[in-house]
């Protein structure tokens, strides 16, 4: 099974969310409809921007650690480098 590192975005440059799932399309749908409380949510952070794709799920918490542990500019840099135009990734998805 597959598991996922994520980062959500309110918009080019905006606040940044980081998180960890099985199951990314419904947890980016979660964020989209607001269906939890948490930072995402009040901060309007929405846009799929970015995902990494792990075999285990110690990968991925190791993973999304590690990207939260980054400085903003290289978050930015690795968004970039496979989304320039911060395009929302969600609709492809489905």
């Amino acid at each position: 099974m597959p598991y996922y590192v994520y980062i959500l975005a309110s918009g080019r440059n905006g606040t940044l969310y980081i998180g960890v799932t099985n199951d990314l399309i419904r947890r980016v749908y979660q964020h989209r409809q607001q269906m939890i409380a948490s930072f995402a949510s009040r901060h309007l952070v929405t846009s799929l921007v970015h995902f990494d794709m792990l075999d285990d799920p110690v990968s991925a918490i190791s993973r999304e650690k590690q990207l939260k542990n980054w400085k903003r500019a290289w978050k930015i840099r690795l968004i970039e480098e496979a989304n320039p135009y911060w395009h929302d990734l969600y609709p492809a998805l489905l």
